[in-house]
């Protein structure tokens, strides 16, 4: 058997969008919009996706480069405070082997004309299969994944009024 380890770290994202926290939170919420976004880099295969946004609900999804490994996500939701704040737990898989255990918080504010978004996650990341600073990467590639489909909204309402 080969040694175990647990590193913990605590990180803060932050990000600005130019749409209001009922947008954002909406791109959070929405099972169909979260799915256009959240999801790993464009090459991996998606595999399946679900989303029971409640407060005692769970999400689930799992996806990967084609030759594998697949990558496995499974969240339960804790606190929604719509428009303001989530806090869920999450643990991460690859293949059968879990790779770290977190809790995040995602808390929205207005801010200026759009919003400040910003994610707090603690996790322990184990046995060395995965790292803060991995983490911290992907997770700011996912939220500018959002960030890309919130500017394809207001982009498709604003040519909807033209």
């Amino acid at each position: 058997m080969s040694e175990r380890s647990v590193t913990h770290a605590t990180m803060v994202i932050e990000r600005r969008y130019a749409v209001s926290p009922a947008t954002v939170f909406a791109a959070w919420s929405d099972p169909a919009v979260k799915a256009r976004w959240f999801s790993g880099p464009e090459a991996w295969e998606a595999g399946m996706y679900q989303l029971d946004f409640a407060v005692g609900g769970e999400e689930r999804l799992s996806g990967g480069p084609p030759d594998g490994p697949v990558h496995h996500y499974a969240a339960r939701y804790y606190e929604i405070v719509p428009e303001q704040r989530i806090v869920y737990a999450y643990e991460m898989h690859t293949d059968d082997v879990r790779i770290s255990v977190s809790l995040a918080t995602i808390e929205f504010t207005p801010a200026d004309s759009g919003t400040r978004l910003v994610v707090t996650e603690q996790g322990a990341f184990l046995d060395g299969h995965d790292t803060p600073a991995q983490r911290k990467a992907g997770s700011g590639s996912i939220l500018d994944a959002l960030g890309a489909e919130l500017h394809r909204q207001s982009t498709e309402h604003a040519t909807e009024r033209d």
